[in-house]
């Protein structure tokens, strides 16, 4: 009984298939663990929160990137940055649109006088009756000119 085909060429066939997959798999590791890396050095500061989440990988390959995952930070420091920037612009903007210059009480941004202090804060245009910042020389909606003297400081 003769068989159709050579087992050892099989043999042979199946070692480098189990080879190329080997290596496959040792690569597809290695880019996990440099990735991880990477993310966590874009996510903390933190040493050991770096050590520990590129340990996870190495250690336990793709469950370890699913707990990695769930133990990550979510936002990148740059995000974080970011927010932080634009939290800070809109309290710096709430803060100086809302307080008297003098007496740093709340104010509305309609208020022509501060009710605490009676510091002039805007002018009404004599032409058309909007309400204008002192430092403007002409109204910007009509264009009349300012008729009352400029503001001080």
């Amino acid at each position: 009984m003769s068989l159709p085909f050579d087992l050892g060429a099989l043999a042979s066939l199946l070692q480098l298939i189990g080879a190329f997959l080997g290596v496959y798999l040792v690569a597809v590791w290695l880019s996990l663990i440099v990735w991880a890396f990477r993310d966590i050095r874009a996510r903390s500061h933190d040493l050991v929160m770096q050590v520990v989440s590129v340990a996870l990988v190495v250690v336990f390959n793709i469950p370890g990137l699913l707990l990695y995952f769930m133990l990550r930070p979510r936002e990148t420091l740059a995000a974080q940055y970011e927010s932080e920037l634009a939290q800070e612009a809109l309290m710096q903007d709430i803060e100086e649109k809302l307080a008297c210059p003098m007496c740093q009480q709340k104010i509305h941004s309609d208020f022509l006088y501060c009710p605490n202090c009676h510091t002039r804060l805007k002018r009404r245009c004599d032409n058309c009756h909007r309400i204008t910042s002192l430092r403007w020389n002409i109204c910007p909606y009509c264009g009349a000119p300012n008729t009352m003297p400029q503001a001080e400081g």
